[in-house]
């Protein structure tokens, strides 16, 4: 690595940083979440502007590789916090609604993304047509567990009946996403050695059985701290590595290492070790994931769309509107939950931001789409994460921004089926 290119580098970070903490704080200011702002600095920052000029100049291509590995350790942490976040408590907790609704989320969109990508087949072709339609089923599927946690804290209802309904349902649907983006991947990413997916299942068991224990031993004691020391520290972050390496090495993906890794993490015992992690890793991948973003806006390019381009995205925003509130909704009504509340968690449900670009960065480099459906899918997560905020209001009433308690949920929450 020449001396010029360290520099270039430096250069690039540091515009990212910048292009990502300007436009993510403009983003707060018009109450949508950061990740819209950092997303959009991403997108400018790739070929979309000025026909690629600018990209060109700032991103030589030989500083790209560089980019796109400190891009990939900031996903891997970040699918470690998404795994951190998942709270088994809060799944059972709200039982049979949450499960109704997860299921809904799921299979409704899923359904109707099979008979879009039966429409996208004859203009964007894929060389492996059944993975490509179970991936678009998938990729109209996915709800932003992160962004949504975000959009409950910043409106007061992160501990309303809700909210913890919303976590609950986001957690069955991330877990279920990222098991059938798994299975896509071993199928078509494993360059021929489809045999080493044969150690996926003894690596979750040696997770589930020896780590998982291994790692409770370690962090839980009788006098666990509130904070996570140095040492700590560093053995939760090694594993999380460790962990998506040998995913990687599976013919898998890293980003699944890492969010088994944040899975296997202790609870019971130790939730302020745990937060505390949370936040060290959050501050990471703060700095990191901007790079993400740029990585991904390199593939998208919305200069030459055309007609044909814009009846796609019509096409795929209907699907992908539609199919999750219109899932959720009957999942969660069929429990009896009040209808507005199982609108505002419908709503809620259809947020995508950044969880929708790691798996389209998945299906990119598999293969499974084009450059063009690839962006048309960005401006898909982008538009269905910034009509949440507005629509949740419109849903729920300006009562909603006043108190953070139960009282209001009392008043939108019917009873549920025992």
């Amino acid at each position: 690595m020449t001396s010029h290119q360290i520099q270039i580098l430096f250069l690039d970070i540091a515009i990212v940083l910048i292009m990502a903490r300007g436009l993510g704080y403009l983003a707060t200011r018009i109450n949508q979440p950061p990740v819209i702002g950092e997303i959009l600095g991403g997108v400018l920052l790739g070929p979309t502007l000025l026909d690629g000029a600018l990209s060109e100049a700032l991103f030589p291509d030989e500083v790209r590789p560089m980019l796109a590995g400190v891009a990939n350790l900031g996903v891997a942490l970040f699918m470690f916090t998404v795994g951190l976040e998942i709270e088994g408590s809060t799944m059972r907790g709200n039982g049979r609604v949450a499960v109704a609704a997860a299921v809904g989320s799921t299979a409704v969109p899923f359904l109707l993304g099979i008979g879009l990508a039966f429409a996208l087949l004859p203009r964007h072709d894929s060389a492996n047509h059944g993975a490509f339609v179970v991936f678009i089923g998938l990729a109209v599927s996915v709800t932003a567990f992160p962004v949504l946690a975000r959009i409950l804290t910043d409106r007061g209802l992160s501990r309303t009946a809700v909210g913890g309904i919303a976590l609950a349902t986001a957690a069955f649907v991330d877990v279920a996403a990222w098991a059938t983006l798994a299975g896509v991947n071993a199928s078509v990413g494993a360059d021929g050695r489809h045999w080493l997916v044969l150690f996926t299942l003894p690596y979750l068991a040696c997770m589930l059985l020896v780590v998982r224990p291994l790692m409770r031993r370690f962090l839980v004691s009788s006098n666990t701290a509130a904070h996570a020391g140095p040492l700590k520290f560093a053995v939760v972050l090694i594993g999380a590595l460790l962990s998506a390496a040998a995913t990687e090495a599976m013919g898998m993906h890293h980003i699944f290492g890492g969010f088994l890794f944040g899975l296997v993490i202790p609870r019971e015992g130790a939730q302020a070790l745990r937060a505390d992690i949370h936040d060290r890793t959050s501050h990471l991948t703060a700095i990191l994931l901007p790079m993400y973003f740029v990585v991904a806006g390199f593939q998208v390019d919305l200069g030459g769309i055309g007609l044909s381009g814009l009846l796609d995205l019509s096409l795929i925003l209907v699907v992908a509107v539609i199919g999750k509130f219109g899932g959720t909704y009957l999942g969660a009504r069929s429990q009896k939950l009040h209808p507005r509340s199982a609108a505002s968690l419908a709503a809620l449900m259809n947020t995508r931001g950044l969880t929708e670009l790691v798996i389209l960065g998945v299906g990119l480099k598999l293969g499974l789409l084009d450059g063009q459906l690839y962006s048309l899918m960005v401006v898909m997560a982008m538009v269905t994460t910034v009509m949440t905020g507005p629509l949740l209001t419109r849903i729920q009433g300006a009562r909603l921004h006043a108190a953070p308690d139960d009282s209001i949920a009392r008043d939108h929450v019917g009873a549920a089926s025992p």
